[in-house]
């Protein structure tokens, strides 16, 4: 599997790779309550610093689940 970090993707490969990732359940992200967003709203809102190159996944993943971020 080719890194994921910023430092090593391009902004679209960012795009694809949460793309990608929040489509594996084959729905819309829209006030979904998978990934235990809870209606929060859009889940792939929560990835963009990630794919504007401010973040890295693991730290938005990290802050999501202790409850720093929402959708």
């Amino acid at each position: 599997m080719k890194s994921v970090l910023i430092k090593d993707t391009t902004r679209e490969e960012r795009e694809k790779i949460v793309a990608q990732a929040l489509s594996s359940c084959g729905g819309a992200c829209d006030f979904c309550n998978g990934c235990d967003n809870l209606g929060g709203g859009r889940t792939d809102a929560i990835y963009q610093p990630y794919i504007d190159g401010e973040k890295e996944l693991a730290e938005i993943n990290a802050e999501y689940r202790s409850g720093l971020v929402r959708g």
